[in-house]
Formats: C-alpha cells, sequence, structure tokens
C-alpha cells in the first residue's frame, strides 16, 4: 500500500484497494494516522477515522473497525463455543488483535487458550492503540505462541476441543490457511468430537473460493456448514464462517448451550444471542444452492 495515501492531516482519505475484491473500493475519512510501518509480514496501519473509530488494516485491508468489530468476534469465537459441549482447551490460529480471545475467554468452561500468531507486530500494535480488542493479552489462561499456524499445528495432534482459525484474506502470510493441506491438520489437532471454525470470506464476492474450501474440509470433517453475519467495513458488508466438526452428530444449526441471564450483563455481547445463532445459516437462495452442491 501507498504510505502516501494514508499520511495526510485530517480530511485525507483511506481506500481498500486489493486484488481480493477487485474492481471496487471501500473508503474511510482518516482523523488522524495513529501507526503506520511494515512488519516483517505486512503492511500494519491503524488510524482513527470519522465514522468507524479506530481502524486496523493489513496490506491495504480492513481487519476490525471500533464502530463494528463485536459483529465479526462474536460470531466467529460463539458460533463453534456454543456448539460444543464443553471446550476445555481452544486453539487461536491468527486473531494478534486479540478479539477472538477477548470472546473465547467468555465460556467459564475454557481452561487454556493457546494463539498461534505469526505477526508479532500485530499483537504489540494492538495492545498499543487498540484496547478494546487487546484487553485479554495478559489472562493467565493464554498461552500465546508467535510463529506459523501450519507449521505449528504439525506438531500438535488430537490436542484441542475447539480451533478458530482469524485470519486475514488468502494472499500475503495467511495464504496457507485457506488450503485442504491446513484443514486437514486441523482435523489432526483436535480432540475427538472436536469442532473447527474458519473466517469464510463473502458469498457475495468469494463464492467460488468458499465453494473450494467447504469442498475441501468435506474430506476431512463429515459436518461442514456456512454462516454469515453482517459487518459493514468488509467487502459487501458481509462475512462468512465455516464450521467443521470431527462428530457426526454436531448440529450447528442451534446452539448446545446458552448464555445463562446472570451472564448477560458481563458478557458484554452486542451482536450474538441464541436466536442470530440459527439464522446465521439460512443463506440466500444463490449461495444455499451453489454451497450444497460442493
Amino acid at each position: 500500500m501507498d504510505a502516501q495515501k494514508v499520511a495526510g492531516s485530517s480530511g485525507a482519505w483511506f481506500s481498500e484497494v486489493s486484488a481480493v475484491c477487485p474492481g471496487q473500493s471501500f473508503s474511510l475519512e482518516i482523523e488522524k494516522v495513529l501507526y503506520h510501518k511494515r512488519s516483517l509480514y505486512q503492511d500494519v496501519l491503524v488510524f482513527q477515522s470519522k465514522t468507524y473509530g479506530r481502524v486496523l488494516a493489513l496490506d491495504g485491508m480492513i481487519q476490525v473497525t471500533e464502530r463494528d468489530e463485536f459483529a465479526y468476534q462474536e460470531m466467529l469465537a460463539h458460533l463453534p463455543m456454543f456448539s460444543h459441549p464443553s471446550p476445555h482447551k481452544v486453539l487461536i490460529v491468527g486473531g494478534g488483535d486479540g478479539g477472538i480471545l477477548r470472546e473465547v475467554l467468555k465460556h467459564e468452561a475454557v481452561e487454556t487458550v493457546v494463539q498461534c500468531e505469526i505477526d508479532a507486530d500485530v499483537v504489540s500494535v494492538s495492545k498499543e492503540w487498540l484496547p478494546f480488542l487487546s484487553s485479554s493479552f495478559q489472562h493467565p489462561k493464554l498461552h500465546l505462541h508467535i510463529g506459523d499456524g501450519f507449521e505449528f499445528l504439525k506438531n500438535h495432534p488430537a490436542e484441542f476441543d475447539v480451533i478458530i482459525t482469524d485470519s486475514s484474506d488468502p494472499i500475503g502470510p495467511a495464504e496457507s490457511l485457506f488450503g485442504e493441506g491446513y484443514f486437514q491438520l486441523l482435523a489432526q489437532a483436535l480432540r475427538p468430537h472436536g469442532l473447527v471454525a474458519l473466517q469464510g470470506e463473502s458469498v457475495w464476492l468469494h463464492l467460488e473460493l468458499i465453494k473450494s474450501m467447504t469442498a475441501s474440509c468435506r474430506k476431512w470433517f463429515p459436518v461442514v456448514e456456512y454462516a454469515w453475519s453482517s459487518v459493514p467495513s468488509y467487502p459487501s458488508g458481509q462475512i462468512g464462517y465455516i464450521l467443521c466438526s470431527s462428530n457426526h452428530d454436531t448440529h450447528f444449526r442451534r446452539p448446545l448451550r446458552h448464555i445463562e441471564a446472570p451472564q448477560l450483563a458481563t458478557w458484554n455481547l452486542r451482536y450474538y444471542d441464541a436466536d442470530v445463532h440459527a439464522a446465521a445459516f439460512v443463506l440466500p437462495k444463490f449461495a444455499s444452492e451453489n454451497l450444497s452442491s460442493s
């Protein structure tokens, strides 16, 4: 990304232009650039926007905004977590901003969370500039590993109840997390009856990629489902989640557990509940027809 596009004072604009979403752009007005450097792996930018609060962009693609991050974090975390009867050990691949970790740790059954993030700069930048996301990095249940998630999984067979992949798009450092070799490693890293959740792109823009991903997942998991949520700052305003289970009897479309009333005040959920969980698996006709045949 050209740094000159974001280096101006108030009134400058950030425009998301990427080969991942050709022929379109989403723009936000910048009030102040807070951080902008290139890490070992990617361009890392944090800025204060006029209408979406603080924004994290990697290689020119928006990852989170303060205004709508909860829609993505809550769904990618709680769809699998509430579908498992007792998720004691959880692995997060990616998620260096800390949002998925924040949500996973709300589940009392969790004893250990291992997080494998390839880019240490994303973690440190989030701690400094995105406290609404990174507040759980000091939690005693967390074991943070800086490294490649693909390589990490090779050495941890049959270890996790739930694995959540919170990746950027299938270019750059996250490219290996969208192929069949990765899905095989996920299956091997699960304990019996374990579950997987993957960032699943947009049915409006990446339907062929989603079809390929779900077809590859079905080679390693007996149950594979696709869900979605609305996130205004993501391309097309929609993002998907691929849910996989090693258990034939898993029914993702209804949560296995529910939030008890005393927890509601402390969990601070703004998007997810049991009704939204069920509704997330209802797809537009064009999407359901394509993905049911993948």
